[in-house]
């Protein structure tokens, strides 16, 4: 009986451990994470909003290789098939900010989609 209450403690805490290696660190907000297949949104917000001063997690996901680009930040991420694109930021700005994708163009330039924003990030103020 005395082996055994150890031992449920350590079992115990080997899957509490395991259960919590995939979460963020305390106080840090996951990924949110988006898919974007033919150049349009397939999976994830369409409206992200966001409180200012927050950090900003976006993982992007992609069937075909492409630029992704957040106006009035001036962040740009390259995203391929089987390697996310990720964009850790400050939400410093207040306002709304489109997401587009940006096909990759000859001569390592980019042209904008025809089809607009995939989704908004809305810095709201505190």
């Amino acid at each position: 009986m005395k082996r055994i209450i150890p031992m449920a403690l350590l079992c115990g805490g080997l899957l509490l451990g395991a259960a919590l290696a995939g979460l963020p660190a305390a106080g840090q907000e996951p990924f949110t994470e988006i898919r974007i297949q033919g150049g349009k949104l397939t999976s994830g917000p369409k409206v992200l909003r966001v409180k200012q001063g927050d950090t900003v997690r976006l993982r992007f996901t992609v069937d075909k290789a492409m630029e992704i680009h957040l106006h009035g930040y001036k962040v740009e991420r390259k995203a391929t098939p089987g390697a996310p694109a990720e964009m850790v930021f400050p939400a410093r700005a207040a306002g709304r900010f489109p997401v587009e994708a940006h096909a990759e163009g000859a001569g390592g330039g980019h042209g904008h989609g025809a089809g607009g924003a995939l989704l908004y990030l809305e810095v709201h103020p505190r």
